[in-house]
């Protein structure tokens, strides 16, 4: 199949989140089962040699009902010199000192930006001639594009056989402007639709993906199906429900070739399942590198950002009690400038047990995986998760909230022993989290050799991309057997 993978962002180039990794793998995989996939991607000032890529196209964005003239040039790439990347490139809306936002405040125009993006991209892809069965998009940023291919594109003979699909990566998320921003779009201005909109002057950007798009994915089967929940829709759960016989949930890969504790070239100390008892080296290593005390202690772990989805408020108000403990705590991650400054108090209160770095460090997020005894993922909503991936793969027992992904990949230990990967618990309520660590806790004191046992269960799953990608694969085929448009 001819594939045209839309992102806002991709490992290697430009990333702030997950997203970028699948970016990445998803279309490499592809590529691998014989699929032609070109990636499209904004071309951000920050993209390291960005100048460096060729210009292959000098185009203009114009529309003869708003007599206007966008220019923007096309750059070509290549990601791990397989798979074409298309950059698009135009100063006043790339041109920026970061992605998004600045100082937490996302860009005003963010709407314009990417609805830019969208039009500019399927403009593109007629241009270079490179005719897609499908157009793979992602979360908002490039929602709109299937809105814009029904309605712009209605008659064209280069897209008759194009079918589109939208994965999102985090429903809460939406992407939601004044419809004038959108200007450059009046084919899109001038319809009001209550399901695509956001008040009477409001768009909003994933509804017109989930509308407009043949199918739909979330990035693991619980999540599509909290999706369709009043809870779990971020407000959306009747744009769903609408689609409900189009929509799956395929579950992220994970890259082992950035996770792999036997060949980490970021830890101090490589071991596999049968040198399994190496994982101590590594402990005692990041206790000294995070100035702990090193010793035999659970060492509990955590890298995220500091955001509510993350649980991070179930974990604050329980740091005292949990302290009060014979455990050590090291979490890394940045966001909320009031959980960051609560953070750095609790450091200076339990010097020796707990250790915050505001920092994205990718070394040291490997550090901890590899070192921690255990990893704390206690989300109030996760649509895939990946941390909890590279714990398994690194022996460190996830402790997790069944919600989302992390449902669908960990076996609890308290539900089936024999083929225990992890520890989760149900409530998101800060005694929950207590209670649920001090089982943890008791486990890790009371038999040495049954926690050797549930670490190498752990260090035996593997959720390769092959597996996701095949079931991508069948996604689009059901998309293209589709006669007609979703709406």
């Amino acid at each position: 199949m001819n594939v045209l993978y839309l992102t806002s962002e991709l490992c290697d180039f430009v990333k702030t989140g997950g997203l970028a990794d699948v970016a990445k793998a998803l279309p490499l995989e592809l590529h691998k089962r014989n699929h032609d996939v070109r990636i499209m991607m904004p071309c951000y000032s920050k993209i390291p040699k960005v100048n460096d890529y060729p210009v292959i196209a000098d185009l203009n964005l114009t529309n003869p009902q708003n007599n206007f003239s966008i220019e923007f040039k096309v750059r070509e790439a290549k990601l791990m010199k397989t798979v074409t990347v298309w950059l698009i490139d135009n100063e006043h809306y790339f041109n920026r000192n970061s992605i998004y936002a600045e100082n937490n405040e996302s860009y005003y125009d963010n709407g314009e930006r990417f609805a830019f993006f969208s039009a500019a991209a399927l403009l593109t892809t007629e241009y270079l001639k490179f005719c897609p069965q499908i157009i793979h998009c992602n979360d908002w940023h490039t929602a709109l594009t299937p809105m814009i291919l029904a309605l712009k594109y209605q008659n064209s003979s280069f897209f008759a056989h194009t079918k589109t699909v939208i994965t999102v990566h985090n429903g809460s998320f939406q992407g939601i402007f004044d419809k004038s921003q959108l200007w450059m779009l009046p084919e899109l201005t001038q319809v009001y639709n209550e399901s695509i909109t956001h008040g009477y002057n409001n768009i909003n950007f994933l509804k017109c993906g989930i509308y407009y798009a043949n199918k739909i994915n979330a990035v693991s089967p619980s999540y599509a199906e909290e999706l369709t929940t009043f809870l779990g829709g971020h407000g959306m759960a009747q744009n769903y429900l609408d689609r409900i016989d189009d929509l799956c949930g395929i579950i992220n890969g994970c890259d082992y070739s950035d996770w792999d504790p036997s060949i980490d070239p970021n830890i101090p100390f490589n071991f596999n399942i049968k040198t399994i008892l190496d994982k101590n080296l590594c402990k005692f290593f990041l206790q000294e590198y995070t100035h702990l005390p090193v010793c035999n202690k659970p060492l509990f772990g955590m890298v995220c950002r500091l955001t509510d989805q993350k649980g991070i408020n179930l974990l604050i108000p329980i740091l005292d009690e949990l302290l009060n403990h014979q455990i050590q705590l090291i979490i890394v991650g940045t966001g909320a400038k009031d959980l960051e400054k609560t953070l750095e108090e609790y450091t200076q209160k339990y010097k020796n047990k707990f250790v915050f770095k505001s920092v994205y460090d990718n070394k040291l997020a490997h550090l901890v995986e590899a070192g921690a005894d255990f990893f704390l993922m206690p989300s109030i909503f996760e649509p895939c998760g990946l941390n909890q991936m590279y714990s398994l793969a690194y022996g460190t027992l996830p402790i997790v909230r069944a919600v989302g992904g992390l449902k669908d990949t960990i076996i609890c230990y308290d539900d089936n022993p024999s083929e225990a990967t992890g520890f989760i618990f149900n409530k998101a309520e800060p005694e929950a989290l207590l209670n649920c660590i001090r089982r943890v806790m008791i486990f890790y004191l009371q038999d040495h050799f049954e926690l050797m046992r549930v670490r190498r269960n752990a260090m035996r799953v593997r959720y390769d991309w092959a597996t996701s990608a095949s079931e991508y694969e069948e996604m689009y085929q059901g998309a293209i057997s589709m006669n007609g448009s979703s709406y």
